[in-house]
């Protein structure tokens, strides 16, 4: 039972260590109100300093230093922190894909091997050329908070490779000036610049380097895409979903229907070729909006209202059964 009390007066000489930035006490003395009296609990960014209390919600006040009553300057600090106690590194993860179709899972799983706990890693699936990416500003702020309530520690933001960052030299030096100006780190685990990298003095020319290669390479593959996208255009694929509606099934409906078939009798010999509908037999709306298409290309109006009256009757007899 004795013990309580000792691990609170404890852990009050180690807050007791630190000054508060709230209110403004130097060391040695308790937090204060802004009544004037003495805190019944310790302000959070102050115990958040001491890395075995940085997880609590509160740290009381202990008894002995009177909280609730006036208060009044404590004694002189404790001895100060050893200056040779290791810095504890908390690292922040980012994972980034540029299309909903691709996979972020193995961004994930490299940055969970490598020690960052799940609410730390912070994943969007969105492209460098969008501005503003919410996750990656939520990881940003994390990693400013951490650095704000415990100053001793090294605050790391991990990537798989800096392309997940982006592919603009200028954004990624924009980055770097943001990182340095508030004390945290870089990381990343793959590519052309893998392990911890302080975007400050000589480091920065190399990280200016590779930018600069990051935006070529994101140049290089927006050509190339736009290149195979004509040379497939000039082949007649434009992309898209294949035609339910091919040339030839086409062909026969006009031939058929010119012999005085119905297009009822026609659909049940035609096959779709390709497609999710591979094999089925088209819709009679299909076969009917490409006369429509067909007939406009040839640039008949009369046939043109035919189609779309036969078409429009079809539909209502459709709506009716």
């Amino acid at each position: 039972m004795s013990s309580e009390p000792d691990s609170a007066t404890a852990d009050a000489d180690e807050v007791e260590r630190h000054l508060c930035l709230r209110c403004r006490v130097e060391p040695g003395s308790p937090c204060r109100s802004r009544s004037g009296t003495v805190a019944g609990t310790y302000h959070t960014g102050r115990f958040m300093k001491v890395p075995r209390l940085a997880k609590r919600l509160r740290v009381p006040t202990p008894a002995d230093r009177g909280p609730g009553q006036l208060w009044r300057p404590g004694s002189p600090p404790p001895a100060p922190i050893p200056t040779d106690t290791p810095a504890t590194d908390i690292r922040v993860g980012y994972a980034r894909c540029s299309h909903l179709t691709q996979e972020l899972q193995s961004q994930l799983d490299a940055l969970e091997a490598h020690g960052i706990s799940r609410d730390k890693i912070f994943a969007e699936k969105v492209s460098t050329r969008v501005r503003v990416r919410p996750k990656f500003e939520a990881a940003l702020e994390m990693c400013r908070q951490i650095k704000a309530h415990a100053p001793h520690c090294r605050v790391i933001l991990t990537v798989y490779e800096m392309k997940r960052l982006g592919r603009d030299s200028a954004e990624l030096t924009a980055l770097a000036d943001h990182l340095t100006a508030h004390g945290i780190a870089l990381e990343m685990l793959a590519g052309p610049l893998p392990g911890i990298y302080d975007p400050s003095g000589t480091g920065r020319i190399l990280f200016v380097f590779f930018a600069a290669m990051a935006e070529t390479e994101r140049e290089n593959i927006r050509e190339a895409t736009l290149e195979g996208l004509n040379a497939a255009a000039r082949k007649g694929n434009h992309g898209g979903r294949p035609p339910v509606i091919t040339d030839d099934m086409l062909h026969t409906v006009l031939r058929r229907r010119a012999d005085g078939e119905s297009v009822q009798d026609i659909r049940g010999d035609l096959i779709i070729p390709t497609g999710k509908r591979k094999g089925q037999n088209p819709s009679l709306a299909s076969i009917y909006r490409a006369l429509a298409e067909h007939d406009k290309r040839q640039r008949h109006p009369d046939a043109i209202e035919q189609a779309h009256t036969t078409f429009t009757t079809f539909a209502a007899d459709q709506a009716n059964t």
